[in-house]
């Protein structure tokens, strides 16, 4: 499922993670579809058309794009979003109350770890790869094609 930002590159990515304090954004969220035999269970049977792409949440720099898969980005609990960010994009060094798993779905993204955005201790994340952080962990990220 590849998605790109029409006149330029970036990196798409998946992001699971579980909640445990709520954030402060407010993403517009899916309502999953049942599976219309009863169970408690759902189904989520999305085309990459059907996402809902809105503004990242405050956190990120602006030019971010967020679209919340399953879940509440903004309530505790497990989530699934997409991330979308520009070429030449940069996240400033931070960290998550729990542990993250992402994977890059489109593009390259760069990742380092430590309190300092030094694009010289990263490592280069190409279409495909993952990574997984607990929780604690400082980091930051870019993008450059």
């Amino acid at each position: 499922m590849k998605t790109m930002w029409r006149g330029t590159a970036g990196a798409t990515l998946l992001l699971v993670a579980t909640l445990t304090v709520g954030a402060s954004a407010r993403a517009e969220e899916l309502k999953p579809t049942t599976a219309g035999d009863g169970s408690a269970e759902h189904v989520i049977r999305l085309t990459p058309a059907e996402l809902r792409w809105t503004d990242g949440p405050p956190m990120l720099p602006p030019g971010a794009r967020m679209a919340v898969i399953d879940g509440s980005f903004s309530e505790p609990g497990l989530f699934t979003v997409r991330l979308k960010f520009p070429a030449n994009y940069r996240i400033p060094p931070h960290w998550h109350p729990v542990k993250v798993t992402v994977t890059v779905i489109s593009g390259t993204f760069n990742m380092g770890f430590g309190d300092e955005l030094d694009t010289g201790k990263g490592k280069v994340l190409p279409a495909g790869s993952i990574f997984e952080m607990p929780a604690r962990i400082h980091h930051f990220g870019w993008t450059t094609e």
